[in-house]
Formats: C-alpha cells, structure tokens, sequence
C-alpha cells in the first residue's frame, strides 16, 4: 500500500509541475474565464484539484494555426494580384530570360573578339618600326 500512495505522489507531482509549467507558457489571450494570474494562483494552491480544472475550463484552444507561406503559395495573395501585375512580371521575366541567353550566346563564341583598327592603318604594309610615326624621317 505504502508504494501505490509513492507512486500516486509522484504522479501528482509530475502533474502538478506539468499544470504550472502549461499555465505559465500559454499566452494570456488562450486563458479562458479568468485571468492568466488567476489561473496560476488556482493550479499552485489546489494541485490536483486545479489542474484538472486548468485542462477541463481555463486552457483553451488556439482558433487556428499560424500557417506562414511563400507568397507564390498563398492562394490569398495571389487572388489579390492583378492580371496586369503578373503580365507585366511576366514580361519582365521575358525580357531577363533574352538578355541572359544572349549574354550565355556572347560567352559560348569561340571566335576571339576581332582587334578595332583605324581607316588609315593597313596592316599589312610598312615596316613595323615606322608604323604610327608622322612627318620625315632622316
């Protein structure tokens, strides 16, 4: 007998810590009847007595999860977009996508970029020492 009221103890105590530590953690607006001061002052005098009533009366339940979402994924969101926002998105999307194409053409060009050369240069003719030099030589 003497063990079965041990053990009886130590659930109530485990139950008593759990109700206090639940109490304490809940935010204000999930307390129901009385306030959140109210609530702890009932689960620490009345151990058993108050948790039990804390879980059956005062705790209450969240109306609906904070579901956080991606813009994109929230059919809310979207619904509020306008149909002239997402064209223009997607033609600025358009327009991204040709620049990156032609800048990946550029790259992919195995050819070396040709060297710019001047009207009056031929580059073939003439010594190279003389080349660029104006006016007699003597």
């Amino acid at each position: 007998m003497a063990r079965l009221l041990l053990i009886l103890a130590l659930v109530a105590t485990v139950f008593w810590v759990y109700t206090i530590v639940d109490c304490a953690v809940q935010p204000p607006n999930r307390h129901r009847g009385v306030s959140k001061p109210a609530w702890m002052a009932i689960v620490i005098l009345l151990p058993v007595l108050g948790g039990i009533l804390w879980f059956l009366i005062g705790r209450g339940r969240a109306d609906k999860p904070v579901l956080l979402r991606a813009p994109d994924d929230d059919p809310e969101f979207l619904g509020r977009m306008s149909a002239s926002a997402r064209a223009d998105q997607d033609e600025r999307i358009r327009r991204l996508e040709e620049e990156l194409a032609q800048l990946d053409s550029e790259a992919d060009d195995p050819r070396p970029p040709k060297p710019k050369t001047e009207p009056g240069d031929d580059p073939g003719k003439g010594d190279d020492d003389t080349r660029g030099q104006r006016g007699a030589v003597g």
